[in-house]
């Protein structure tokens, strides 16, 4: 869930070891290509796991961002250099549809969703309002319930958010308004959230937490996770869930076509989905599995969900809708 950089990770060392040896080049059968548009926290999890299963120097993660990597899929389908994928599950959906450029990952795993038979959901994100306390009582300010609630001009330069146009994580707020309010008057809701946010539009969905912990402003949009870490750290934040909603979004792992070749890559994948998942979960703790729990203070209020399958498309549209409120 991060905006469009690209850079090695982790893993680039022991290429390197693996090339000054003479050994297999990136992209050979006994090196796997991940591409991957996870945060830091759950690469650093999937790397740590298959160190410890056995697959150091066998795998290379590149990370991407979001828009970046769904470009990669939707131009290039089976062509692209990767041979295993962690992503916003509906981009590879959306890259299927198009392009058939997945093969079957089956798992005795039962997805709460359903699933598919070609990815397997490996993270949730779920979004929320979130306040610098301190801040909030210095500017006198009241405590929000609602999106709608941070309309009011006195929040005026004292609220941020990320940007739908460069981080998957302003969907989450996008989808709340849209379905609660519908797209005339909220487009005038976001239109007025825009202009209260000013410069705080973030490219990166990271960006308003950093703000609000910092007290450059009283109000986030973004990942309610990342506030309930910030409050048990004892830092003056707090979470709240919006009447309109905690919508959610998953990132899935796949496996890449390549015409037979994929074996080690599926071994990679599996490990991804499951020996991964419980350090996962607790970095991410969305429940996405029968038989998964998660601590009561990590589920919000008002778990709601998109009511169609979300798509590129779909998420191109939103796009639209949030260009025309600028």
């Amino acid at each position: 869930m991060k905006k469009s950089t690209v850079m090695m990770l982790g893993t680039v060392s022991s290429a390197i070891v693996l090339a000054a040896c003479g050994g297999a080049e990136a992209g050979s059968k006994d090196q796997v290509i991940i591409y991957s548009n996870a945060d830091d926290e759950a690469i650093e999890v999937m790397e740590t796991t298959l160190d410890k299963k056995g697959y150091e120097g066998k795998y290379l993660i590149q990370s991407f961002g979001t828009s970046e990597l769904g470009g990669k899929m939707m131009a290039e389908g089976k062509d692209i250099e990767a041979d295993v994928v962690t992503m916003a599950s509906y981009f590879i959906e959306s890259a299927q549809k198009s392009q058939s450029m997945f093969v079957d990952l089956s798992s005795d795993l039962k997805p709460l969703d359903g699933g598919t038979t070609f990815a397997l959901p490996i993270l949730g994100n779920i979004g929320s309002i979130f306040i610098n306390t301190d801040l909030l009582k210095q500017k006198g300010l009241p405590v929000p319930t609602s999106i709608k609630d941070l309309t009011d001009p006195a929040y005026k330069d004292l609220l941020s958010f990320p940007n739908i146009l460069d981080s998957s994580t302003a969907w989450l707020l996008v989808q709340a308004i849209i379905k609660e309010y519908g797209e005339k008057e909220g487009q005038q809701i976001l239109a007025d959230l825009i202009k209260n946010a000013g410069p705080h539009i973030e490219s990166s969905g990271s960006g308003p937490i950093k703000k609000v912990k910092t007290g450059e402003v009283a109000v986030g949009f973004g990942l309610r996770i990342q506030a309930i870490n910030a409050k048990n750290e004892g830092l003056p934040i707090d979470y709240i869930d919006p009447i309109e909603g905690n919508y959610t979004l998953t990132e899935s792992v796949a496996v890449v076509d390549k015409e037979g070749d994929e074996a080690l890559a599926r071994e990679i994948a599996k490990v991804i989905a499951t020996e991964a998942r419980p350090d996962l979960l607790k970095q991410y703790p969305v429940a996405l599995y029968e038989g998964e729990q998660v601590n009561d203070e990590f589920v919000p209020k008002y778990l709601k969900k998109w009511d169609t399958t979300l798509t590129v498309d779909l998420l191109e549209k939103h796009q639209a809708f949030f260009k025309e409120a600028q």
